[in-house]
């Protein structure tokens, strides 16, 4: 089976109308992407839970996969209309082939080296190193594969302060991976919190793969009273900030804190929001992102 692919040059203005246009005509997924033609920078853009979504690029295309049966001109000229859009924008079509989609998808994801001695190795994946620390993990519903520089900043941080013995919490553990990383790294006890049912169950297959004994829950199944010699939270910012009582408050006087998925320009109000009872400084930083440690006082 084959498909037909239409690529149009938009603005940032009428990007998603002619987005929403296309599957309205029949195209089967359509997405927006920045333009990066002529030589512009690839630019990031952000957003945070509770803010406003962050504005397009200024330039950018709007990637569409049609029917192969489907007259990519006539249908370009019917979303056109539907959009609003005065002119019909340049665009470019081609076909694209059936292939073995599952076994491509794997091949985009190769063993990373997340920190010294610690690997993150797909199940398709031999271990390149054998007798380093291997978290075999594949990419699925939940964050945290260790591709996302805030994921290895968290399990980095681990590996240098090396939990053994310690009782450990991920809170929003995901995947599970960090607290997976603490078990392995001698934690006596590692658990997980995250709010989405989906991730726990996905975290606990994760730790049986793992052949490790991490635990995990949704909120509502931690006493407030239990208490941990560190904690270690990759969220981001806003959340972050407005979790700082409860984080502290699960954490034992003078245990540690490792917090990340916080860009380097949100990293005063983060540790604002943790003063007085914990004084947070920048540990690492990787790709416009920071871990954030420190102990309770």
């Amino acid at each position: 089976m084959a498909w037909t692919r239409l690529i149009a040059e938009v603005s940032d203005r009428e990007a998603e109308a002619l987005s929403d246009a296309l599957l309205a005509c029949g195209a089967l997924s359509a997405s927006i992407e920045q333009n990066l033609g002529s030589g512009r920078p690839e630019t990031e853009v952000f957003g945070e839970p509770g803010e406003p979504p962050p504005a397009l690029w200024p330039e950018c295309l709007v990637d569409a996969l049609l029917p192969a049966e489907a007259d990519p001109h006539a249908l370009m000229q019917e979303a056109r209309i539907q959009a609003g859009l005065p002119e019909m924008p340049a665009y470019q079509s081609d076909t694209v082939a059936d292939q073995d989609w599952v076994s491509l998808t794997q091949r985009q994801f190769d063993p990373i080296p997340a920190a010294p001695g610690l690997w993150i190795v797909p199940t398709w994946h031999e271990p390149p190193d054998p007798s380093a620390l291997n978290i075999r993990l594949d990419p699925g519903q939940a964050f945290g594969t260790g591709s996302h520089p805030t994921t290895r900043l968290c399990l980095q941080y681990l590996s240098r302060e090396a939990p053994r013995g310690q009782e450990v919490m991920d809170y929003g553990c995901g995947s599970g991976i960090l607290a997976i990383a603490a078990h392995l790294l001698g934690a006596r006890r590692a658990v997980g919190v995250d709010i989405d049912p989906a991730a726990v169950a996905t975290a606990r297959a994760n730790a049986q793969r793992n052949g490790v004994d991490a635990e995990f829950f949704l909120p509502d199944a931690i006493a407030p009273s239990a208490q941990f010699d560190g904690v270690v939270a990759n969220i981001l910012a806003s959340p972050l900030m407005v979790l700082a009582p409860l984080l502290l408050a699960y954490l034992k006087p003078g245990g540690w804190i490792a917090l990340s998925g916080i860009l380097e320009r949100q990293a005063g109000q983060v540790i604002e929001a943790y003063q007085p009872g914990c004084c947070l400084v920048v540990t690492a930083h990787s790709e416009g992102w920071v871990c954030l440690s420190g102990r309770k006082g």
